[in-house]
């Protein structure tokens, strides 16, 4: 059955995304669980408390975190499965967890920016996906930009909640939700977060390792649909430069792209103000990026989308029969 809902929330997600009207009617899951942790972040993340101590409590908001989530979870799955339908009811719910409708919206604007609004417009619509300074990106800079969130974001917002709630239903998707909205919120080498966001962090990285070896394959396997692209280049970039990456996980998404696509991705960058030494994902590829090649990037990832649907729908068929 999880199979089964797996498959419907990402077939719905891919049609419909999360409708506008909802979100401002009752907010989304990742709003509620950053509430959550904004909240703990204030009332247990203290200044006046050492290293070990800070890294405690953090561990501790994480537990909070995802037992409230995992219960609350529990009960929606529980009712919603008992309905006429329930399968299809709990569909729409788990459908809120995936996010490949606003990922491609955000990353497709990055390259409409750049088209209709030049260089400013392009740094303004990457800042709204990247962490990195805008400020200081040409053209070809911000086109990587936007190509490595695309690829490392279709790992952890798409592939690894699919593959989370395929493996325990809506309450375990929920559950991944959680923990990598924690470590997106708290989970950086910052003065405030290094020791609390320390578990967050941790189990994040343990949590997507396998949705970012999925999201690999998914790619070298779309890449073998796309015409110019290179599978066989793909899994070179992999097994050549992926553990390379700063990231355990994000090395696998980013290098089986750059390398099916003959980009150069990731390099240094940088964060905050501070430089950020890091190898390139695709070593030897193009880095002179344009609009185009962010389109390209997007098709890529868009049949990736379709071929994670298609997986998780043959595994339900199998598994019913």
């Amino acid at each position: 059955m999880a199979f089964s809902l797996a498959f419907i929330a990402l077939l719905i997600e891919r049609v419909a995304g999360y409708p506008g009207w909802l979100f401002d009617g009752i907010g989304h899951p990742v709003t509620w669980m950053g509430s959550l942790i904004a909240r703990l972040d204030r009332s247990w993340n203290k200044d006046a408390d050492g290293f070990e101590t800070r890294r405690r409590w953090g561990a501790a908001a994480l537990v909070v975190l995802l037992t409230v989530t995992g219960i609350a979870a529990w009960f929606l799955e529980t009712a919603l499965l008992a309905l006429p339908f329930g399968l299809v009811f709990a569909g729409f719910a788990a459908a809120s967890l995936p996010a490949q409708k606003s990922l491609e919206t955000h990353v497709i604007a990055v390259a409409v920016a750049l088209e209709r609004e030049g260089i400013e417009g392009g740094r303004r619509a990457v800042s709204m996906i990247v962490g990195r300074d805008p400020d200081q990106l040409d053209e070809a800079a911000v086109c990587r930009a936007a190509i490595e969130s695309l690829a490392e974001s279709f790992s952890d917002g798409i592939a690894a909640p699919a593959f989370w709630t395929a493996i325990g239903g809506l309450t375990c998707g929920a559950i991944y939700k959680a923990a990598n909205t924690a470590d997106s919120m708290i989970g950086h080498r910052s003065a405030r977060f290094e020791a609390f966001g320390w578990a967050a962090a941790r189990f994040d990285d343990l949590i997507n390792l396998p949705a970012s070896r999925l999201s690999g394959v998914l790619f070298l396997v779309a890449a073998s649909l796309v015409p110019g692209a290179s599978p066989a280049r793909g899994w070179q970039a992999i097994r050549r430069d992926a553990h390379h990456h700063r990231s355990p996980n994000a090395g696998w998404p980013e290098a089986a792209l750059a390398g099916a696509l003959g980009f150069a991705l990731a390099g240094p960058r940088s964060y905050g103000g501070q430089m950020i030494e890091a190898t390139y994902m695709g070593e030897g590829g193009r880095r002179d990026l344009c609009p185009a090649d962010i389109r390209r990037a997007v098709r890529l990832t868009r049949l990736a989308s379709w071929l994670l649907i298609a997986l998780f729908g043959g595994l339900a068929v199998l598994t019913a029969t």
